[in-house]
This record gives structure tokens, sequence and C-alpha cells, in this order.
């Protein structure tokens, strides 16, 4: 059985159901099936895509994005999402690193075809709205043909996805995921949100993070349930989709949390078809849980990479939710634990870094051995985040473990200063970071961008900090800004913000 055979099943019960809902049309589940059968034949047949061949796609949010995701599934190929916010350059090297076949896309990011032609000509193109020079149209794909769209091979066992991180030295690594963690993560998630089929998904976040493509996306779909797709977030879309679509769950990471109640729609919208929320991605600031608390939507906290589908650490809908900050249980299908630098499980309460074994894990770093026994150690997956567990098995996630400053030999995890600095009225965002001190080793810098027209005093904000933190983790110095060097999902990019404060002490703009 391949993950294609849940879509074909659901099809046979409910062939009139919607699947997706996209700009105004529906898909049913008959004819999502149908689709990625023909999909999967001309795959086959033009391109000769099998067992193992990579498919890359360059493309906002689409119902054929998941044509593709399960058109590959059929024939034991490898889909590759490429990140649309990224650069040319880094675009082609994912495509040359995957060694992809064929290039799906739109035309919005046909930037990339001349210095693809020049560079992998052996790329087969594949245009959704348009036609790319020396290639066709996604809809040429689904006339019918004759011949078997199945690859009869193809089983849980293979690998569906590479999806490519943004690492914090070198070059991106593509994580690679296969059948079977997709079917676990959808477990996982149907447990997580109490998920039936008669749900409606909204999905807002993009299918090239794994956040988007399997927090609720495909569980959904797997279960036979309804997901409404909107090409890209945006606050106004996503308020009127909660009224018009009436969804009962959907995922918003904190940047869209807070963009969303922002909104001077925000009041008057509808929320009650919304059973909860459910947002990860980073720690979440306590004030923006609050504000879907508020308006009777229960807020699930998911932790997870990449690496693990997403879905690794959770609270459950109908569980415990009163441990502020809690990210919860491991997963129903998945092991986590806490361990020290010697690889050893430590005491409740002490901080450590996080390791996840179970079946939605990845299964190597394409073409990469160092960085696959780095970060997989007898079945382990070494996170590199710092968490801590308490007696009750409850888990809380306190920064990335390069993301720790060593000041004087005490560990800093700037996102607990983040914390605090966010429950400051004047601050909408921040970033705390380490700079190299000769005295100290490291000392905390903190990048504020203030509210709208509520500029605090630097002196102010120490004040507040240093009421609720000792004093040696309060920042050394807080510079105001009007943005933070990000990922797609909104997280800010700690590594990047430390170049960028180097770069500007040695030019003298930072004192």
């Amino acid at each position: 059985m391949d993950l294609c055979h849940l879509i074909d099943r659901n099809a046979a019960f409910a062939p009139d159901k919607p699947a997706i809902h996209f700009e105004g049309e529906s898909l049913s589940y008959a004819a999502f099936a149908k689709r990625i059968e023909r999909t999967a034949g001309a795959l086959k047949a033009e391109f000769g895509v099998g067992r193992g061949d990579r498919v890359a796609i360059l493309s906002l949010n689409r119902p054929d994005y998941l044509v593709l995701l399960y058109a590959c599934a059929r024939l034991g190929a490898i889909l590759v999402p490429l990140n649309w916010r990224l650069a040319v350059a880094e675009q082609l090297f994912i495509l040359a690193d995957a060694g992809a076949k064929v290039l799906v896309l739109e035309q919005a990011f046909a930037g990339v075809v001349p210095e693809l032609e020049r560079s992998l000509p052996g790329v087969s193109l594949l245009g959704f709205d348009f036609a790319p020079p020396n290639g066709s149209t996604f809809a040429s794909l689904l006339e019918p043909r004759e011949g078997d769209a199945r690859d009869p091979h193809a089983d849980l066992s293979c690998p569906l996805l590479i999806v490519y991180t943004s690492g914090t030295t070198g070059r991106p690594k593509g994580a690679v995921l296969r059948q079977d963690a997709l079917f676990w993560n959808g477990v996982m998630s149907q447990h997580m949100h109490n998920m039936t089929s008669d749900d409606r998904v909204l999905t807002v976040l993009p299918f090239f993070h794994v956040g988007g493509l399997n927090i609720q996306t495909t569980p959904a779909l797997q279960l036979g349930a309804t997901v409404t797709i909107h090409s890209r977030f945006t606050p106004e879309a996503t308020l009127a989709s909660f009224e018009r679509d009436r969804p009962t769950l959907t995922v918003l990471v904190p940047t869209t949390i807070q963009a969303v109640t922002d909104h001077p729609g925000w009041a008057e919208t509808d929320l009650s078809s919304l059973k909860a929320l459910a947002t990860g991605s980073t720690i979440v600031p306590p004030h923006l849980i609050e504000r879907f608390v508020a308006r009777s939507v229960p807020v699930l906290q998911v932790y997870g990479s990449t690496e693990t589908c997403p879905i690794a650490v959770y609270t459950r809908l109908g569980g415990d939710l009163s441990r502020a900050g809690s990210t919860g249980l491991p997963g129903l299908c998945c092991e986590a634990k806490v361990i020290g630098d010697d690889g050893n499980e430590v005491q409740p309460g002490t901080p450590g870094e996080i390791a996840v074994r179970g079946p939605n894990v990845f299964f190597e770093y394409w073409g990469n051995v160092h960085a696959t026994r780095e970060a997989l150690q007898d079945g382990w997956y070494r996170t590199g985040d710092i968490g801590l567990r308490d007696v009750e098995g409850y888990f809380w996630i306190r920064d990335r473990k390069k993301n720790v400053i060593i000041s004087g030999g005490e560990n800093i995890y700037p996102a607990e200063v983040e914390r605090v600095l966010l429950e400051h009225p004047d601050v909408s965002e921040c970033a705390v970071i380490g700079r190299p001190d000769p005295r100290w080793d490291e000392v905390p810098i903190a990048y504020v961008i203030p509210r709208s027209g509520h500029r605090p005093e630097a002196d102010e904000l120490k004040a507040h900090l240093q009421a609720q933190l000792a004093r040696y983790k309060v920042p050394r110095e807080i510079v105001f800004v009007g943005d933070l060097p990000r990922t797609a999902l909104g997280k800010v990019q700690h590594f990047l913000l430390k170049q960028l404060d180097t770069q500007s002490r040695a030019q003298g703009e930072v004192s």
C-alpha cells in the first residue's frame, strides 16, 4: 500500500464529498483521485518518472501541489518543494543537489528558467499557468491516456519528500521523509486535534514547509475531511475565510496570529466554527495565545521540525491545556526525551537537548552521510533544541542550542528574555543574541521592534527586565529596528542577526 491508497479509499467511500476548496471552486474526492491518477500516468509515460526520481515544485499553494504529492506517492517518486522566497541561486542549488528530473512551476517564478536551462539543461519543465520555453503545461498531463499509472514497487517505505532546511551555517540540507512518516504524522495530527472526516481545515501557511503541508492538510485529506487552501497568507483573507468557509481547524504561527489579531476586522469576525487553533514553529508569546482563548477558541501547541514531519510533541484538544507555555506530551506514535551532552537522559526540570524517535522521523539528509550521522544517533534524532520535561512528562521548549548565550559561565536562553520583553506594552517584536565580550565571553543584546507610535526608552525596557530576570540576563544594549531577518514562516534567524550585528559594529553603526 502506498499513501495514495488513502485518497483512493476516501474517494470510494464519499466520491462527491469536497476534498479541497480553492478560490471559489471545489474538487471532490473522486475528482481529486482521478487527477492524481492521470498526473501519475503522465509523469510516468512522458517523463519516465518512477521509484526514487525527484519532481520539484516551485509554486504558491494550489490543489495541484497536493495532486503532485500523491502522484509521486503512487509512483514511488519524491517531491521536492522549493521555497519561492529564495533567490534563484539558492533554488538552483536545491535543484542540482536533489538531482531533480522535472520542475513544475508557476509563471510568477519563471525567473529561474534561464539559469536552469544553462546550468541544468536536463531538467524537464512543466508550467501550471504557462508553457515554459522547451516545456509544456501541467494541464496537458490530464488528458486521458493508456497505461498503468502505478509503480508496483511503491509502498510506505518509499521516500516521498525532500524538504530543505535553512541551516545556520553552509548550505541547506535536504531532509528525506518517507511515506510512512507522513502516515504516522497524520495519525498523531488526528489524535492531537480530535480530527474526524467531518472537520473543515483552513490552510494558509505555505506548502513548501512541513508545517503548512503536514500539521493539518495531509492528515485531513488522508482521513476524508475537507481542506480550504489559500494561495498565500493575508490577514484579510484569513478573517474572511473564518466567516465564509466556517473552518473547524487551522494552523497559524506567531507572526500570522499577530497579523490576524492586530487587523481592524478581528473583533467583529465570527470565530464560532473554530474548535481549535494549532500553533508552533517557535516559542509562542502567551499574550498571542490569550487573544484566541479570550474569544473561546482553544489553542493547541505543537513542537517538531522538518525532520519530524513535523509533529513530535503536542497538547491535545480535550487534554490538559493548563500548563502555561508547555508544548505538551510526546505524540501518540513517537518518543521524546531530554538529554545532556553525554547523550544520557537528564532529570526532570533540567534543561537539555530534545531527542525524538519514531516512525515520523526523517530517513536521512539527502546525499549527506556526515550530517545524517550527526543528527541520527541510535535511532534518536538530536534536534538541537534546548528544553526541559517536568515529572509528569510535559515539555517546555527553551531555545535552539546554537542560540544559547554563555556569559561568564552562565547559560542565557534568548527565548526567555524575549518572552519578558514581549510582555512590555510598547514592544511589538524582539530578538536577543549574544555579542562577543572580552570579559564575559558573550553578553546579551536585544533588537526590538517598537509598537507603532510608542517607542520606549532603553532604560525603561531594562528596568522591566530587571524586575523579572537575573541581572546577567538583562541585555547590555537595546537596539531599536524596523524589521528582523526571518524564515518563510516568520521565525527570527538569530544567526543572521548576529552576522548583521557584527557587520554594523564593524561599520560603526552600533555602539
